[in-house]
């Protein structure tokens, strides 16, 4: 059973109360009598007691203080008091005149002074010289306000005890009733009074910990409890704009390191992970909470847990290029800050930027720079040499018409690869539109058909597009007709003599699913990802040799992308290519 504090405040009170009343009854009650004088000894004890305390505050001249001390604790508590020094000098007594102490004997014998100077109280009852009547004597020993050592002694003469003798019955019984009843009403008020406070207080400091730092708690008083429930209310202030404020800053940090595209890492000076953003989980795969975790455990990359060491054992920056091993290679520029806290290395925190796609561009960049001087440079060779030749004035009418020949050709494969360039370069500006319209599949590649008729019959290729359904789509129809061109144009090429290309069409959605096949070489499945980047080709030299320009595939898959569709290709190696793309029905 759960007592609250009110009954526990209560109850405290009547067992403290209980016991002392009891402990006083149990022991002047059965033997009353006999120890009325040791009740009186008990209380000339205790006034000793106090008396010692008034000396050890109002008296600092033995001889000078001391008389009138006694004088007045004597007229006070009705009972004669007496000063001696450890020597048993009498200073000062109550009912001696100050002029005539020097009369009276040396105390330090008398029973009750030598047991309260070996053990600090002493008692005795007997006959008294100086006042001549029987007195009950008690002794304590004391110190003055300087510190000097001193005896105080209470008598009363023991006639007294005839006259308390016969009230004390009486007296003890009400007050033991009285100081009952009223501690009773006394400690139920207390207790109750102290408890709503505790209670107050406790159920405001359950609120403040569960996060509620709007109420306050009412201060009601000025004591202890109510300086405690200002405090409480100031704390709860302080903490209430402590947590906004972090509040605020935790959601922007984690607005920030989500937002960002870099990955972040934030380790302790242990090497075990603190801090790391979606980014970094995403880069590297981490799909367990890395918080708490040694970073050897979390990634077991060892270029990059070679660079924390590295910045480890030497507290500098560390800038390093690391590459992940994926499908698609990523390759991450990590920049590494050592933290120091008070001179003492305390962490590292670690950016990662992904620069694929810059190392993919530059690569690009370079693969582009050299392809197309490589395209150039033979054509303008061929053309300079030949035209070199006509300029040194050859006659023979054969010979120049021969050589012309070789002149145009190698010129209308500059135009066609400048013309190419120059509609990649179209393609990819930003802002590049199309002009869509719903267009007749059937009849568009019908007419791109009859377009390569004659280059198909001259290499023995059969075109067929009778498995065209009646579809409509949504294109540009001059780039349309470029992609079926091109397509149409390699497969008419790469396939042998009495070869076919089929042209089929099948709806997928809301989407057109478009596919050119062959019956050429194929393409090997280690090539195909490469296909369509420009100047890549599967068979560089037959490809030249037919005025190919490399660049007809990337243009294909830039136009199928600016019209919302991707492009593919499906090939087995002597069983000819599939390519395919998707558009939009119309």
């Amino acid at each position: 059973m759960k007592l609250s504090i009110r009954w526990k405040l209560m109850g405290s009170y009547l067992i403290l109360l209980l016991l002392v009343v009891g402990t006083l009854y149990a022991y002047l009650r059965p033997t009353l009598e006999h120890q009325l004088v040791d009740g009186i000894r008990d209380n000339l004890r205790s006034e000793a007691s106090l008396a010692a305390l008034m000396a050890g505050r109002e008296i600092r001249d033995l001889r000078a203080d001391a008389p009138l001390v006694a004088a007045q604790i004597g007229q006070r508590i009705r009972a004669r008091v007496t000063f001696m020094t450890a020597g048993g000098e009498v200073v000062g007594d109550s009912e001696v005149p100050a002029t005539s102490l020097v009369t009276l004997e040396n105390h330090r014998d008398r029973p009750e002074v030598r047991e309260a100077l070996q053990g600090g109280f002493g008692s005795a009852i007997r006959y008294s010289t100086t006042v001549r009547t029987r007195m009950l004597y008690v002794a304590v020993t004391g110190s003055t306000v300087t510190g000097d050592p001193l005896v105080i002694r209470l008598a009363l003469p023991l006639a007294a005890v005839d006259q308390s003798r016969a009230s004390l019955h009486t007296v003890l019984g009400v007050a033991f009733l009285l100081a009952t009843l009223l501690s009773l009403g006394l400690s139920y008020l207390l207790s109750r009074v102290t408890s709503r406070t505790l209670m107050v207080l406790s159920n405001g400091a359950a609120r403040f910990g569960a996060g509620d730092f709007a109420t306050r708690l009412p201060v009601r008083s000025r004591d202890e409890l109510g300086e405690l429930a200002r405090v409480m209310n100031e704390m709860a202030g302080r903490l209430e704009t402590e947590m906004a404020r972090l509040s605020t800053q935790r959601n922007r940090l984690d607005g920030i390191l989500r937002g960002m595209g870099e990955g972040l890492l934030v380790t302790d000076a242990a090497g075990t992970v603190t801090l790391v953003n979606p980014a970094f989980r995403m880069l590297f795969d981490v799909a367990a909470e890395p918080a708490g975790r040694p970073l050897a455990e979390v990634c077991r990359h060892p270029a990059l847990l070679e660079t924390f060491r590295k910045v480890q054992e030497s507290h500098a920056e560390q800038i390093a290029e690391i590459v992940l091993p994926r499908q698609g290679e990523i390759t991450l520029l990590t920049h590494w800050v050592p933290l120091v806290e008070s001179g003492i290395p305390a962490g590292v925190v670690a950016v990662f930027h992904d620069i694929s796609d810059l190392k993919q561009l530059e690569r690009v960049r370079r693969d582009f720079v050299a392809n197309v001087s490589h395209e150039l440079r033979t054509p303008v060779t061929v053309i300079r040499g030949y035209a070199e030749t006509l300029a040194g004035g050859a006659a023979d009418p054969e010979i120049v018409a021969r050589f012309a020949a070789i002149i145009q050709a190698h010129a209308e494969r500059l135009a066609n690869l400048i013309g190419d360039l120059l509609t990649l370069s179209e393609l990819e500006a930003k802002g590049s539109t199309l002009a869509l319209a719903p267009l007749d599949l059937t009849e568009l590649v019908t007419h791109c058909g009859h377009l390569l008729d004659p280059q198909a019959t001259d290499r023995g290729v059969a075109i067929d597009i009778s498995e065209i359904p009646a579809l409509a789509i949504l294109a540009d129809r001059q780039r349309l007709e470029q992609v079926l061109v091109n397509l149409l144009d390699n497969a008419v090429k790469y396939s042998p003599p009495g070869g076919q290309v089929t042209v089929t069409a099948v709806a997928d959605g809301d989407l057109v699913k478009i596919s050119v096949r062959d019956t050429g070489p194929g393409i090997p499945p280690h090539e195909q990802t490469r296909i369509f980047e420009r100047f890549y080709r599967v068979d560089a030299g037959r490809s030249r040799d037919q005025g190919g320009t490399g660049l007809g595939l990337a243009i294909v898959k830039h136009i199928v992308q600016l019209h919302g569709g991707t492009v593919g290709v499906e090939s087995v190696p002597g069983q000819g290519a599939c390519f395919t793309f998707t558009l939009r029905r119309g």
